[in-house]
C-alpha cells in the first residue's frame, strides 16, 4: 500500500498479521457477537476512495460554493453574528498548550488552562450580575435547557413556562430535554414582539418551576425583566434569562433585575460564525444554586507555599458516579472557545465592549429608521438591540435571492419558524458600515418596488 491514501495506516499485510494473532480468519469474524439481523449486508453506499490530491480538489470546489462574510456584507443574525474579533484571540488559542488541552483534572500541570477558565467565569459574573458561573457549556441552547432542568428538580414542580420570544432552537432543545427529565414545557404567546404579560399571568401557577425569557429576545426586542420577575416570584417560581453577553455591556444586568439563573451563548464575544459553530455556552446562578450548577467550576486557592493557584472545585459528584441522582449529566465543556471569549473581552476591555454594544444599538436603530423612511414597516414596538423585524410585500426567500445577487446576505426568514414568510429579521452589528447599510436599504427598496 502506498501513501496515496495516507489516512489508512494498515496495509493488507498488517491486517493479515493482526487476524492471525487474534486467531480469526476474516475481519467479519470480529463482529460475530452482533446479531446478523442488525448487521450491514454488503458495502456502504459511498463513492470509491480518491487519492488525496484528487480529494483536495473536490473539497476545494465544494468549499468555494460557500458564501461568507468576508466576501458578502451580511445582515443575517438569529443567534450567530458577525462581530469584530481582536487578532490576538486566534494567535493565543492557536498555542498548543491551549488547543490540545483536555479537562484540567491535574491542577499542578494545568494552571494556565485553569486560570483562563477562572477569568472566563469572573467576566461572565460581571456581565450577568450573578454570583457564580461555570467554566462553559456546549452552547446557549443547551445551557437554557440545563437551567430549566435544574429549576424543575430544585423546585420539585412539574412545568416550566417559556416565552415564544426565546430562540426557536432553544425551545426545541428544551422540549427534548424536558421529555427525558419528566417535566412539561408550556409556551407563552407574544404581544407583537415581546412576551404577553397578561398571557403569562393566566398560565403561571403553583406547578410552575420557572419562567424563561430571552434578553434581548429573538426579535431583538428588550423584555421587561423586572415585571416578569415579579410575576415569577409571586408564584414561587424561578426566573431564568437567556441573555446576549454583548448586549449586557449596555443593558441592566439580569442579576440586578431579579434573575435566579442567567444563561446564554458567548459567540458574540470572540467566537467566529464558522458557518454555525461551534459555540460556547455560559451558565451563571445566584449563590443558593452554586452546588447544583451543571458542568464544572474553577476556584481560586493557595498552594502549600502560599502562592495563588486554581483548581476544579464544587463539582457535583452525582454527575460522575451517582448519575441517577444528578440534576445534570453533562461532563464536557467548550474550554477553547471559552478561552477565546476571555481573550476577546480582555483585549476589548470594559469600555471597548460597551462601545461595541453601543454601535450595535445605534446602527440597528439607524437602519430601522432608514427603512421606515422608505416606506417599510418595522414591527418592533419595544426598544431593540441589534436586530429588528421588517415587513416585506414579497416572501423573504425571494427577496434574499435578489439581495445575494447584489452582494448582500439578507436577514432571517421568519417563515421558517414563526409562520410569516414576508417578515425578515435583520441583524446590524458594529461590522456594518454606513455605506453598507445605505446600499442594503437602497437595493431592498429597488427589489420590492420592482
Amino acid at each position: 500500500m502506498t501513501n496515496t491514501y495516507r489516512y489508512l495506516p494498515d496495509t493488507e499485510q498488517d491486517q493479515k498479521e493482526m487476524l492471525e494473532f487474534l486467531n480469526v480468519s476474516t475481519i467479519e469474524d470480529l463482529f460475530a457477537d452482533i446479531p446478523s439481523g442488525i448487521r450491514l449486508k454488503g458495502e456502504l453506499d459511498i463513492p470509491e476512495a480518491d487519492p488525496e490530491p484528487v480529494l483536495i480538489k473536490k473539497l476545494n470546489k465544494l468549499s468555494a460554493r460557500n458564501l461568507n462574510a468576508n466576501e458578502y456584507s451580511t445582515f443575517l443574525g438569529a443567534g450567530t453574528y458577525d462581530h469584530y474579533i481582536p487578532s490576538v484571540v486566534d494567535h493565543m488559542i492557536s498555542r498548543s498548550e491551549f488547543y490540545t488541552a483536555y479537562t484540567p483534572y491535574q491542577p499542578e500541570i494545568s494552571q494556565g488552562e485553569l486560570q483562563g477558565l477562572y477569568e472566563f467565569q469572573t467576566m461572565v459574573c460581571e456581565l450577568t450580575g450573578m454570583d457564580v458561573a461555570n467554566s462553559s457549556m456546549y452552547d446557549g441552547f443547551t445551557s437554557l435547557a440545563e437551567a430549566a432542568s435544574l429549576a424543575a428538580a430544585s423546585k420539585r414542580r412539574s412545568k416550566v413556562l417559556v416565552s415564544r420570544g426565546v430562540h426557536p432552537e432553544s425551545r426545541s432543545i428544551l422540549n427534548t430535554v424536558a421529555k427525558g427529565q419528566g417535566y412539561a414545557v408550556e409556551e407563552v404567546s407574544l404581544d407583537v414582539d415581546i412576551t404577553d404579560l397578561e398571557q403569562l399571568k393566566s398560565q403561571i401557577d403553583k406547578d410552575t418551576a420557572a419562567v424563561i425569557v430571552q434578553y434581548p429576545n429573538f426579535f431583538g426586542s428588550i423584555e421587561d425583566l423586572a415585571e416578569i420577575n415579579a410575576y415569577a416570584k409571586e408564584h414561587g417560581a424561578l426566573f431564568i434569562v437567556s441573555a446576549n453577553p454583548l448586549a449586557l455591556a449596555l443593558l441592566q444586568s439580569p442579576g440586578k433585575l431579579g434573575a435566579d439563573m442567567v444563561v446564554g451563548d458567548m459567540q458574540p464575544l470572540g467566537i467566529p460564525m464558522a458557518f454555525g459553530g461551534p459555540h460556547c455556552g455560559y451558565f451563571s446562578v445566584s449563590k443558593k444554586f452554586m452546588r447544583k450548577i451543571p458542568g464544572r467550576i474553577v476556584g481560586e486557592t493557595n498552594d502549600d507555599q502560599g502562592n495563588r493557584g486554581f483548581v476544579l472545585t464544587l463539582q457535583a459528584r452525582e454527575q460522575h458516579i451517582r448519575r441517577d441522582k444528578a440534576t445534570s449529566n453533562i461532563c464536557s465543556n467548550q474550554a477553547l472557545n471559552a478561552l477565546a471569549s476571555s481573550i476577546s473581552m480582555s483585549a476589548l476591555g470594559k469600555q471597548g465592549i460597551r462601545q461595541m454594544a453601543q454601535q450595535n444599538f445605534e446602527k440597528a436603530d439607524y437602519m430601522a429608521n432608514l427603512l421606515q423612511g422608505k416606506g417599510f414597516t418595522v414591527l418592533n414596538k419595544s426598544a431593540f438591540f441589534n436586530e429588528f423585524v421588517v415587513e416585506l410585500p414579497f416572501p423573504v426567500k425571494e427577496v434574499n435571492k435578489r439581495l445575494l445577487e447584489s452582494g448582500f446576505i439578507g436577514g432571517y426568514d421568519l417563515g421558517e419558524t414563526y409562520g410569516n414568510d414576508k417578515q425578515m429579521l435583520i441583524a446590524v452589528t458594529e461590522q456594518r458600515t454606513k455605506e453598507e447599510i445605505d446600499k442594503f436599504a437602497e437595493i431592498l427598496e429597488a427589489v420590492v418596488n420592482g
